[in-house]
């Protein structure tokens, strides 16, 4: 295995994460003993993969002290309140414009509405999101980001980690009956990458907190979940845009006024 870290962490955490997928992928497809509903269990694997992954690297490298310094920037309350804000609102603009912009150009819808009462769905997409999403922060932002940042401008960071997140998340394109494997991949795939660069503004602009990218992360997932008629163009674009223009006021050097977050 390289002795980059980064490379390390995303050999590992698309192992473990993997780990949970290709199982639940397969019972899919009718292959395997995997559609029992305890394998369900599996699915912690993905959760937490990036999460593990990190916390070997940091243990193999620093010990128990640098495992800690991971979950640090997950309490940071030290910032100013608009952030909580931006990070709990700009998911609902996205994806409000993306459905306007659905409309405006006649794109096609792929999935069905939200099926039960709105609120209930918002809530158990808020509630799964929080238990997952911030695990995955403390790997993607909270480990890889800063160490990639290290050698690389903000924008070739985001660049980089964007192309690692959104290939890990490949095995949810074979998995018969999720929405994901309805998506057109390359539109989803540009935008996950142009995505990257919003999380990367929001981290470097809060000096490391994975607080605010976490609630960014959760309320993109609960949006997405109960905002009906986007279309996965109709986002990537949206995302690509809102990059471009992150990249254009703040310089993609530290996609902030702030020096970017480098590794300690």
């Amino acid at each position: 295995m390289s002795g980059n870290p980064v490379v390390k962490f995303y050999i590992l955490a698309v192992g473990i994460s993997w780990l949970g997928w290709i199982p639940v992928v397969m019972s899919s497809h009718g292959i395997g003993p995997f559609d029992r509903p305890y394998f369900q269990i599996l699915l912690l694997f993905p959760a937490l993969g990036p999460m593990l992954a990190a916390m070997w690297v940091m243990a193999r490298a620093h010990g128990k002290a640098g495992v800690g310094e991971l979950f640090n920037p997950l309490f940071q309350w030290r910032l100013a309140p608009g952030w909580l804000l931006v990070a709990s609102l700009a998911p609902l603009m996205l994806f409000l414009l993306a459905r306007g912009l659905t409309g405006w150009l006649g794109l096609p819808v792929i999935g069905s509405s939200p099926r039960g009462e709105l609120l209930s769905v918002a809530v158990s997409a808020f509630l799964v999101s929080s238990l997952s999403n911030p695990w995955e922060e403390v790997g993607w932002r909270g480990f890889a980001l800063p160490r990639l940042q290290e050698r690389y401008a903000a924008w070739m960071a985001s660049l980089i980690l964007g192309v690692f997140w959104g290939l890990w998340h490949l095995p949810l394109f074979f998995w018969k009956g999720n929405p994901m494997a309805d998506y057109p991949f390359f539109p989803w795939f540009a935008g996950i990458v142009a995505l990257s660069f919003l999380y990367t503004w929001l981290y470097n602009s809060t000096q490391g907190s994975l607080l605010v990218t976490s609630l960014f992360h959760i309320f993109l997932n609960t949006f997405a979940a109960v905002i009906s008629g986007v279309s996965v163009l109709a986002l990537a674009m949206v995302y690509i845009v809102a990059a471009l223009l992150l990249v254009a006021l703040f310089g993609g050097t530290h996609l902030s006024w702030r020096e970017r977050v480098r590794a300690r």
